[in-house]
């Protein structure tokens, strides 16, 4: 099984896991410092007293008369007074400064560690026959050595130890650090779509991610020419399909007149259909390259009444062929003029209410109304179109958005295009398109309002 620094679970993060690998790591520094200094303040302490006791042990040996100061339990176990012992040349007890203490004179000269009624003591012995004029015994409390050498190690780790939490706190701001740089990498790749798709910038990327951003810059520069080379291609193929589908047409117009019969008739009318159709095919996935050639511009202030009434004389020649009402609808909760403006494309917010229009026109029968409604309510704008046509089916709704679906049995010559580039504009605009047919009559509402 294959080992990782990263855990699975909510573990597997770079901050966490520098906090799950460092800290212990500190802590572990930290004990190591307060071991060692104990033990060098030990031997240092230790070291300095054992010269003390045998120069004070030497100097009372070369003392025929000797006279310790008396000593109490506070000054030897709390203060590391040493005791002093002379014994004679039969290893009785002669002299002592702290009779509470009986250690006795220990075998040879030198120093001892003896345990003696529940305390510890450091002893060192100087015997008679190495020079001195008696048996002179020093002591002194092991308790004391340790506790001196315990607050010397612990003066000297203290700071050490109080920097442990400032070092985590600070290991703690590096590695968020570096987790937001690394989130602010992902933001960048997140916010490319297929009409602004521009490479990452390495300049402030860790030398270790850098080859995954070139990498992924890479397959962003593929992906850019991908969508490049369909939009061209879309494109080419709608101009090449233009002048010999208009042609088609206008010999079948031209042939119109040479049909005698009835059955030819209807079959020319048919021909028709199918060459009106396909110019409409033609046209959308005209609008549609440009829609998305235009999605690359940047955004700018547009006004959306302006642009209302700019889509509804453009498509009021249709309307008039259809004998169709056509027209802006005042509202009680609708703005003032040139009070409601939109952050977008122009050619977005264009194209959106265009097909809107065009498309509510070409499912109205002839004689029939569609209004456009612009209403705001609590400072939200919405836009309704609203029509008089077959509405529709209630299961299908969910799948009108989707390229060249088209409503089985409505009869019209509609591509299934112009919902699909209308949701597609809306979303680059920020705004919500939805629709649902009407309640009071048959007919179809197209609302648009901000996501």
């Amino acid at each position: 099984m294959k080992w990782h620094v990263f855990p699975n679970g909510p573990m597997c993060s770079i901050r966490r896991a520098l906090m799950l690998w460092l800290l212990p790591l500190f802590l572990l520094v930290g004990a190591l410092s307060a071991v060692a200094s104990y033990w060098s303040y030990a031997t240092m302490v230790g070291t300095f007293m054992d010269e003390q006791m045998q120069q004070l042990a030497t100097a009372l040996g070369d003392n025929r008369t000797i006279q310790p100061t008396p000593l109490n339990a506070e000054r030897v176990e709390k203060r590391g007074a040493y005791v002093v012992q002379t014994f004679d040349t039969q290893g009785t007890l002669q002299v002592t400064s702290w009779p509470e203490v009986r250690v006795p004179l220990q075998p040879g000269a030198g120093f001892h560690e003896v345990r003696q009624d529940g305390r510890s003591w450091r002893v060192y012995t100087l015997r008679a026959d190495a020079g001195g004029n008696a048996n002179v015994q020093v002591l002194q409390s092991e308790h004391f050595r340790a506790k001196l050498a315990a607050e010397r190690a612990g003066a000297a780790v203290a700071p050490l130890l109080l920097l442990l939490p400032l070092c985590g706190l600070a290991l703690w701001g590096v590695a968020r650090a570096m987790s937001r740089a690394l989130q602010d990498i992902g933001r960048q790749a997140a916010q490319q779509d297929e009409h602004h798709i521009s490479e990452l910038s390495v300049a402030h990327v860790p030398k270790e991610i850098e080859p995954l951003v070139a990498s992924f810059n890479s397959l962003l520069r593929r992906l850019r020419d991908a969508f490049a080379t369909q939009r061209r291609f879309v494109q080419d193929a709608a101009h090449e399909l233009r002048t010999p589908i208009a042609a088609i047409g206008l010999q079948v117009e031209n042939m119109r007149q040479d049909v005698n019969c009835q059955a030819s008739a209807d079959r020319f009318a048919q021909l028709e259909s199918g060459v009106r159709r396909a110019q409409r095919l033609v046209d959308q996935l005209l609008r549609l390259s440009r829609q998305e050639a235009a999605g690359a511009d940047g955004p700018a202030i547009v006004d959306l009444q302006s642009q209302l009434r700019e889509s509804i004389n453009t498509l009021i020649g249709l309307a008039d062929q259809r004998n169709i009402d056509l027209g802006i609808v005042a509202t009680p909760t609708a703005p003032a003029a040139g009070a409601l403006t939109l952050h977008c494309a122009q050619a977005d917010l264009r194209s959106l209410l265009d097909n809107l229009i065009e498309n509510a026109l070409r499912y109205t029968p002839e004689g029939g109304v569609v209004d456009v409604r612009l209403l705001q309510d609590g400072g939200r704008m919405a836009v309704e179109v609203v029509d008089t046509g077959p509405g529709i089916p209630q299961e299908l709704l969910p799948r009108v958005f989707d390229r060249f679906f088209r409503v089985p049995g409505n009869g019209s010559n509609g591509s299934g295009l112009g919902l699909s580039i209308a949701q597609a504009a809306a979303q680059r605009c920020g705004l919500l398109l939805t629709l649902r047919n009407r309640q009071d009559r048959s007919g179809l509402i197209a609302r648009i309002e901000p996501a």
